[in-house]
């Protein structure tokens, strides 16, 4: 959870919302076939419909925050290509929605589907 004061009140947002709005931007990427869910995500992932934040860890606070990606990409795309696009895609969404500033994106493919 990332919290901070301002001059109109406490602002706190989950970690939970940035994993949503990180996911949604990465999977609107071309070349990108889905998320993979890591840890703790694998076991919720049963229980709920929606699956945006799968494949999403958001780690950091309010000066900066780091991005974890794990990606399965389509057959036949340029890798490094769908990367740079996701990267440049998830910190304009971050650091539009939130003033946030994004420190570092990981992408890590996981898989490949046909």
């Amino acid at each position: 959870m990332i919290q901070y004061e301002t001059g109109l009140g406490n602002i706190k947002m989950s970690n939970e919302y940035f994993a949503k709005l990180v996911g949604r931007a990465a999977t609107s990427c071309f070349g990108v076939a889905g998320m993979v869910p890591q840890g703790l995500q694998k076991i919720k992932r049963f229980f709920k419909k929606n699956k945006l934040d799968t494949g999403v860890v958001v780690t950091g606070d309010i000066n900066s925050v780091s991005i974890d990606l794990h990606i399965i990409v389509c057959y036949g795309m340029n890798i490094t290509a769908i990367a740079q696009s996701i990267i440049h895609k998830v910190k304009y969404t971050v650091e539009e929605a939130t003033g946030i500033k994004v420190d570092k994106v990981t992408i890590r493919v996981d898989g490949v589907k046909d």
